[in-house]
């Protein structure tokens, strides 16, 4: 084979890797365990930001630990943030059941349209194994 046939040849068989590379969805999975408002404000800061470089891009904020916090009506600083982010049907915020039952937390004090997950861990494995990116919440 020529060098030029080759080239062409490489060229062929590379291009459709290349261009679903550029055609991949965006799904990532954002691990909120703090407390921190600095951490929600950041958290609130990378939905945004995303959502209005890709509005198709999917994310999911998973809290448990103390990360309730951030969508619990009397301690969020972000509740209108979040309320106004969840109007995008690609964007959730899911709390970890096990981690409201360990600080007696009740899904009617959660901010209107919250969801709730069995096990926030277990649902931040689950979106890996389907391909979502992961990102760790802090500031």
């Amino acid at each position: 084979m020529k060098k030029d046939d080759l080239l062409i040849a490489a060229i062929f068989f590379l291009f459709p890797l290349f261009a679903s590379a550029q055609t991949t969805d965006y799904k990532v999975v954002f691990d909120l365990t703090s407390k921190d408002s600095l951490d929600h404000k950041s958290v609130i800061r990378w939905l945004t930001e995303v959502s209005k470089a890709n509005p198709n891009a999917k994310m999911e904020v998973v809290m448990y630990g103390q990360g309730y916090t951030m969508v619990t009506k009397e301690r969020t600083v972000v509740g209108n943030a979040v309320t106004s982010l969840m109007a995008n049907k690609n964007i959730s915020f899911k709390v970890c059941e096990v981690a409201m039952k360990n600080n007696n937390i009740d899904k009617s004090q959660l901010l209107p349209g919250i969801e709730t997950v069995p096990d926030g861990i277990y649902e931040i494995i689950h979106k890996q194994r389907e391909g979502w990116g992961y990102i760790k919440a802090v500031h």
